[in-house]
């Protein structure tokens, strides 16, 4: 049973070819992988898309503004 248990680092991790084909949706820019705040960021949008167990949510209502 115990095997069945991630860690966090492998529960957070993100395909990298998911990576590579996704855009931010209001700007369709490409986007940045921040691996430490779990977070897709657009920088032409300014806003910082979370990623949760690691799927990323593309929807900007979740997202957090960047300074």
């Amino acid at each position: 049973m115990a095997a069945d248990i991630q860690s966090p680092v492998e529960a957070t991790r993100v395909d990298p070819k998911l990576l590579e084909l996704l855009v931010c949706p209001l700007t369709k820019a490409t986007l940045e992988y921040d691996a430490a705040r779990q977070e897709l960021i657009s920088r032409s949008a300014k806003l910082a898309y979370p990623i949760r167990d690691g799927i990323p949510i593309m929807l900007p209502e979740e997202a957090r503004p960047l300074d």
